[in-house]
Order: structure tokens, then C-alpha cells, then sequence
């Protein structure tokens, strides 16, 4: 009967379109109250004792190091270079646009950013040079999810935190697939506008392009390979990352002034003060269900329903699918990734490559109504309706789908760079 109070009271609460922190803080003090010793002050120490974590740090270097660089001159300096490279290629312009969303992703670590970034300067661009509307609105939809797989990324670090995951190792399983779906959207971006004159590669611009961006493009290279040799740990490399960020957009491009840098911080502190309080409670309330042996009690009742491992998949896909549609990602993480990674770890699903399909089903949620957070950022971004930026990602979707049944079923492709 409690148990059913507090699955109403949550219910209640999102219907009631209730702030993830008042659900959660709520949800928190109703599990302390109904199933602990009913001392709701122990949120409070075990909240500290959770966050308590040097990795921790990690998530608000990162998203700083992300604002500085996507408020620079990055992404059009990338779009630049990537154009140039793709110029002979048929449909090329629809490559670059694919590309440079996966690479600008790989640096501000941020969809909706890439989206923004990427999108302000390329769907115009497209449009004058004779492509349709709803493959603009769709590609660049889509691949501005991939900036929540493609290193380094929040989502990844807050799976990490809240199943006690190696983040290093998260950002490494996130290459192969991030490469594999880039390279599907990039495969159909040209066989879907096969039809379109292509230019020349012109060196020299390639050269002038490939100067301007090479300071961007040595940013995913110097965290990841720093990562990869052990050189220093996923913290460290965040740190590193707001340092060049830094030196990059202040020493050598100078297009981003003390007020733009003022306005940088002044964004980055409203966004922490939004998600620490959020992050407290789930993972007080990750420590109190750990506590109570609830993981433990739901894979025995699972295994018993669910002995099958491909069934296990098929299920957990259909299940996370369904909820992209109608959660965010950080709540999605925040709530459920705790639960389920112990579930997938008595299937034999290794944490790391159960961490990457969990992300692969929420990146979809991206593009998925009624709360596809891509649609919703694009209908004010391009000043389309919404049905039509549905339509618009409907086959890219699909390429999505496909991807993740790759990733689902093909663990080496998440594990080949951790597990040798």
C-alpha cells in the first residue's frame, strides 16, 4: 500500500507538470518517512555523502568549457573546414552539416547547444543551395542528438555518478557507436540528395579552413587521447578542457570579450543551480534504496519473469524508448539508471555497454514527441510548427532505430576499445 501511495503521489505529480526537483525531493522524503526510520533530515547526510565526489566536478567544468567554446567562432570555423573537405561529394553540403554537428558535439557536449550552434549558420546556407526544407530541419534534428553520445557528455557523466560507473570508460564506449551512427546519417544525408551539383576541392581553402579550425578540432582529441593514456582521469581532463577552452577563445581567435566571458559563467551557474539540487535528491534517494536492497529485490523478481538475455534487451529497449517520449534525459538518468543497471548486470549485460544502449534510447527520445527537446528547440530556433519538424526527422528516426539495434547487439562495438 505504500509502495502504491508514493507510485501515485510521482504520477500525480508529473501529470500536475510538477519541477523534477519537487517530484524527486518529494518522492525523497516520502521513501524516508514511509520505508526508513523517519528521520527526513537523513536526506540531508546522505545527500553530502554523495555528492561528495571529486568526479562531481567534472560536469560543471564541462558545461563550462562548453559555453565558452560554442559562444566563440568554433562552429562556424568548423562548418567552414568541413564544407571544404565534402565540396566534391554530391549533396556534400548535406555531409558538412552532419559532420560538423558530430564535431562541434564532440566539443560543447551539449544537443541542444550543437543544434543551436550548428543549425544558425547551415540551415539558411541550406536552403540557398536548393535542399529541401524537411531534409534541412530533419538532419540537422538529428544529428545534433549526437552530442549526448559523442564525448564528452553529461548525460554519460550523470550515468556514471549515479551507478557508480567508470566515466573514462563510458567516454571511450561512446566512440564506436557515435562513429557508426555519424556515419549512417552522413551515408543517406548524400544518397538522399545524390542529385545536387557538386563543386571542386579547392586546396588552398582547404588549407585556410583547416587553419582556422585546427585549434577546435585538437580540443576532442587532447581530452579523449588524455583519457585513453591514462594520462589524467575524466576530472582532470575537464579541467583541461575549460583551461584551453580559455586559452583558445581569449589568446588566439580574440572574438569573445569580458562581457561575452561574464555571460558565459553567469549561464553556467543559473544551469548548476538548476541541476545540483536536482542531482542531491536522486542521489539521496539512490543511497537510500541501495540501503533498503530494493536493486536486489527487483532483479530477483525480474530473473524469475525474464530468464531470456535477448528478451531482457528487447524488453529494456521497448521500455526506454517509451520513456524518452515523455521524460527528459537528465530526469530519465537521474531516475531510472540506478534501478535498471543492476536489473541488466544480472542479465550478463556488461555496465558500461548497458550505459551506452541506455543513452542511444534517450538520444531517440530527442526526436520524439510529445517532449523531443531537438523539435521543441528547433520550432523556435527555424520558426516552423511542430508537426512539420516531426515529419521532418521521421527518417532519420528510423536511422537511429537501426543504430541502436547495432549497439544493443553488438556490445564490441561499444567495448572493443576497453576490453582489448
Amino acid at each position: 500500500m505504500l509502495v502504491l501511495g508514493l507510485v501515485l503521489m510521482v504520477v500525480a505529480l508529473f501529470v500536475l507538470r510538477q519541477n523534477l526537483l519537487v517530484v524527486l525531493g518529494l518522492a525523497t522524503a516520502y521513501a524516508y518517512v514511509a520505508f526508513g526510520d523517519g528521520v527526513v533530515a537523513n536526506i540531508v547526510i546522505d545527500a553530502w555523502d554523495a555528492l561528495n565526489r571529486e568526479v562531481l566536478l567534472s560536469i560543471p567544468l564541462y558545461i563550462l568549457a562548453g559555453s565558452i567554446m560554442s559562444r566563440g567562432s568554433m562552429a562556424e570555423r568548423l562548418i567552414r573546414l568541413m564544407q571544404a573537405l565534402t565540396a566534391p561529394v554530391p549533396g556534400g553540403m548535406a555531409m558538412a552539416t552532419v559532420l560538423s554537428c558530430a564535431v562541434f558535439a564532440a566539443i560543447s557536449g551539449s544537443s541542444t547547444v550543437t543544434l543551436l550552434a550548428v543549425g544558425s549558420v547551415m540551415y539558411p546556407a541550406l536552403l540557398r543551395a536548393g535542399y529541401s526544407k524537411q531534409f534541412a530541419l530533419g538532419s540537422l534534428c538529428a544529428a545534433g542528438t549526437l552530442g549526448i553520445i559523442i564525448p564528452p557528455s553529461i548525460p554519460l557523466i550523470l550515468y556514471g555518478v549515479m551507478t557508480q560507473t567508470s566515466i573514462a570508460e563510458l567516454f571511450i564506449a561512446g566512440i564506436g557507436p557515435a562513429a557508426m551512427l555519424t556515419g549512417l546519417m552522413a551515408v543517406y544525408a548524400v544518397s538522399r540528395n545524390w542529385r545536387l551539383r557538386a563543386g571542386g576541392w579547392d586546396a588552398w581553402e582547404i588549407l585556410r579552413a583547416l587553419r582556422h579550425g585546427i585549434w577546435a578540432l585538437f580540443m576532442p582529441v587532447l581530452i579523449l587521447g588524455g583519457i585513453y593514456s591514462g594520462y589524467f582521469t575524466a576530472t582532470e581532463s575537464a579541467a583541461v578542457a575549460v583551461v584551453y577552452a580559455l586559452f583558445v577563445e581569449l589568446v588566439i581567435h580574440r572574438e569573445l570579450g569580458l562581457r561575452g566571458m561574464f555571460e558565459t559563467f553567469a549561464e553556467t551557474t543559473k544551469l548548476l543551480g538548476s541541476l545540483f539540487p536536482v542531482l542531491m535528491f536522486a542521489l539521496s534517494l539512490n543511497v537510500f534504496l541501495t540501503y533498503e536492497q530494493v536493486p536486489e529485490m527487483l532483479v530477483t523478481s525480474l530473473n524469475e519473469m525474464i530468464t531470456d538475455r535477448t528478451s531482457f534487451l528487447i524488453i529494456m529497449n521497448l521500455f526506454l524508448l517509451l520513456v524518452g517520449c515523455v521524460m527528459d534525459i537528465g530526469s530519465a538518468i537521474l531516475i531510472l539508471a540506478p534501478i535498471l543497471q543492476p536489473i541488466a548486470q544480472a542479465q550478463g549485460i556488461d555496465p558500461v555497454h548497458f550505459g551506452i544502449i541506455m543513452i542511444v534510447n534517450l538520444e531517440i527520445g530527442y526526436l520524439t514527441p510529445p517532449l523531443g527537446l531537438n523539435i521543441i528547440v528547433a520550432m523556435g530556433a527555424f520558426r516552423e510548427e511542430f508537426w512539420t519538424i516531426c515529419k521532418a526527422v521521421l527518417p532519420f528516426l528510423a536511422l537511429m532505430v537501426v543504430g541502436l539495434v547495432v549497439v544493443t547487439f553488438w556490445p564490441d562495438l561499444s567495448l572493443f576499445l576497453i576490453r582489448g
